[in-house]
């Protein structure tokens, strides 16, 4: 059968071709996505940062829905028409990580969408071990942003928020706004923290209380929301030194960092600050099946919003487009659509 598929061919090139496909192998499973969001990691991809990981040409992608086709020998559990989403990652299961549980940073981590092909084309075969059943319920693009939301999900828990946990996010870009609205729901007290005036108004039409760093005094406000004390978790998700700045120092005794965004480089941080008031610095990377079933259930119940997150919906022959515009700004998630329906067009 043949399809169409996007493919990465040089910084900022991107084509869409047809792509032959084969019959599941034994343990796979074909699927049909129906639609995946664009997110930062593929952004550089197609500004071509990420050239010594990703081969040319290259299928992106890897926030998705879709819909399984066809399943290869051995596979059990799923059948034509299961509604799912894919865990894109594989590790080797014999490393320190693997062997203590932590597959999810294993220590030869392969990410799907990255280091082998990914979700943008019309038909996609993968390990039936990354699937993860969706509610029948779950809109396909609606569950598109499942995987961001497991991102989120996993990162609360790392923190450890709690009911009443006040919580600062610093950033609201698609994760930090995540981030908030699990914790949320976690039962924290959230509070955001956002330089882009289009991002902070995203964030209060979500019901969030956002502030501006550039006109509001964040020490003031955080005082008066905190009674002097300072946020019990931090969150930093702005890749940004002036970032870390601010959520160090938001920190009350005893409080926690919850590190999230990934940083180009080496950050000043005053380690005496978290000697001194016995703080911690959490790591937190990626996700675990758990976490995307629990996103799953958030978005199926409403509680994560996913339709104010989605700005656009676009066709797979307009993806170039659809990655030029995110670069402008203003859109939060942007989703290719791999309907059938691309192939009339196409023809």
């Amino acid at each position: 059968m043949t399809s169409l598929a996007v493919r990465y061919t040089a910084a900022r090139t991107l084509t869409t071709r047809p792509a032959d496909t084969e019959p599941p192998g034994p343990g796979q499973v074909e699927l049909a996505p129906a639609y995946v969001a664009i997110c930062g990691t593929d952004l550089r991809i197609f500004h071509g940062d990420m050239d010594a990981r990703v081969k040319a040409p290259a299928v992106i992608g890897h926030e998705m829905s879709g819909r399984v086709v066809r399943v290869g020998p051995g596979v059990e559990g799923y059948a034509p028409g299961d509604p799912v989403t894919v865990m894109p990652l594989s590790w080797d299961g014999t490393c320190l990580a693997c062997r203590r549980g932590y597959r999810h940073i294993c220590q030869n981590l392969a990410f799907i969408g990255i280091d082998s092909p990914g979700a943008m084309q019309q038909r996609w075969t993968v390990l039936a071990s990354t699937l993860v059943r969706l509610p029948d319920s779950l809109a396909l693009d609606r569950a598109a942003l499942v995987e961001p939301t497991a991102v989120a999900v996993h990162d609360v828990a790392r923190a450890g928020v709690s009911h009443g946990d006040r919580v600062l996010v610093v950033g609201a870009g698609p994760v930090g706004l995540l981030i908030a609205l699990v914790a949320r729901a976690s039962g924290g007290e959230v509070r955001v923290v956002e330089s882009n005036p289009q991002r902070r108004r995203l964030a209060e039409q979500l019901g969030l209380n956002a502030w501006d760093p550039t006109t509001d005094v964040v020490p003031e406000r955080l005082r008066d929301w905190t009674q002097h004390t300072g946020a019990d978790i931090a969150f930093e998700t702005s890749g940004t030194e002036p970032g870390v700045q601010t959520a160090v120092d938001a920190l009350a005794v005893r409080g926690r960092l919850c590190l999230v965004a990934m940083h180009p480089g080496l950050r000043p941080v005053d380690l005496h600050r978290f000697v001194w008031q016995e703080q911690t610095l959490i790591g937190a990377r990626l996700y675990e099946r758990a976490d995307f079933e629990t996103a799953a259930r958030l978005i199926d119940a409403g509680t994560i919003p996913a339709d104010q997150l989605i700005s656009r919906i676009v066709p797979l022959i307009d993806a170039l487009g659809a990655f030029e515009s995110l670069e402008v700004g203003g859109d939060v998630k942007v989703l290719v659509d791999c309907g059938a329906s691309v192939l009339e067009r196409a023809a």
